[in-house]
């Protein structure tokens, strides 16, 4: 398949209604975000609040960073159909993904350095007005959080009943060189651009949430420092959840996928000891060009003189997640 035709079929495949419908929902999110940010700032303003001047600029990073999701989306979209782009355009959003990780991560550490100045410098907070402020904060969140929830479910309920295949032979002087694409249904997984929007939701709820606590405790109790140690649980939870995203999209980034379940698939495919012949993988790169949806290059050292890249492309057909493989085979005529 030449590149213009395997980045539209991506396009056409990869980038679905469940990439639309978390495009839009993010979007969404994102200006209520915004809005709610500005409530937070205008409110702390008005109450001589720090802790809800603090929050509300804590917000806005999560602000920029679901907006950061929003573009990701648009921009991957934008040219999914460029033929300089030789697998399409998904990564765009795992980038995006993996770029909001880092800025979740740096909000922790802001969380983490405030806290610890509020405990060694204590300051009054307007309890009854943040607590209402927070309770609000509470609820938009939990709002966004059910929206993007309805995008991710989307995003796993929709499949593609698609099957048509395509064949390009390049064939070189002492072996066969062949390329493939399995053009047939997969399955969705995991949107890890969606996710890094809707862990910022989750971390902004969890936030609320452990503010109202320490909030209600320094209310009834006079416990202030209570305020303080919240924001440093809260970080800590925020830096663990970037953590794990930036290990999520950096294995995605840098293709680190030859441990995947599929890799050994293909092993055994090719390697079938029950058929004619001796067969061997002396090279296989694997990597992802879609959601779950791999690429594969190898070349095969065979006593089999009559096996060809049909043939291997044929066993592989039962691996509906591979889209497009390069094979090169040689073929040993010395006995060895």
């Amino acid at each position: 398949m030449h590149t213009e035709n395997l980045s539209s079929w991506l396009h056409d495949h990869v980038f679905d209604s469940g990439s639309e419908a978390a495009e839009r929902s993010t979007r969404v999110v994102m200006w209520i975000t915004a809005v709610m940010m500005i409530i937070e700032i205008v409110a702390g303003w008005w109450f001589n609040s720090m802790a809800l001047l603090a929050d509300g600029w804590h917000m806005s990073s999560h602000a920029v960073a679901i907006g950061l999701s929003a573009f990701a989306y648009a921009t991957a979209r934008r040219y999914a159909k460029d033929p300089r782009f030789a697998f399409g355009t998904w990564k765009i959003e795992i980038l995006g993904g993996f770029a909001s990780a880092i800025f979740l991560l740096g909000v922790a550490v802001m969380m983490f350095t405030s806290s610890i100045e509020r405990l060694v410098a204590p300051q009054q907070i307007h309890y009854q007005e943040a607590i209402i402020i927070a309770v609000a904060g509470l609820l938009v969140n939990v709002v966004c959080a059910l929206i993007l929830g309805r995008a991710h479910h989307h995003g796993h309920g929709h499949d593609h009943g698609h099957g048509h295949g395509h064949a390009h032979d390049d064939h070189h002087a002492a072996h066969g060189h062949e390329h493939h694409d399995h053009h047939d249904h997969h399955p969705q997984h995991d949107d890890l651009n969606l996710k890094s929007a809707y862990l910022h939701v989750i971390a902004d709820a969890a936030t609320s949430l452990l503010a109202i606590i320490a909030l209600a405790g320094g209310w009834m109790y006079g416990w202030s420092w209570l305020d303080a140690a919240m924001g440093i649980v809260g970080a800590v939870m925020v830096a663990i959840w970037a953590k794990g995203l930036i290990r999520e999209t950096g294995q995605v980034l840098l293709d680190r996928e030859m441990d995947h379940p599929v890799v050994e698939e293909i092993r055994e495919v090719v390697e079938d000891k029950s058929l004619p012949g001796d067969s061997r993988l002396t090279d296989l790169h694997v990597w992802r060009v879609g959601k779950m949806v791999y690429s594969c290059a190898m070349t095969v050292v065979t006593h089999n003189s009559e096996l060809t890249a049909d043939e291997i492309r044929k066993r592989l057909s039962i691996h509906e997640e591979i889209v497009h493989t390069t094979i090169e085979i040689h073929y040993c005529t010395d006995g060895a």
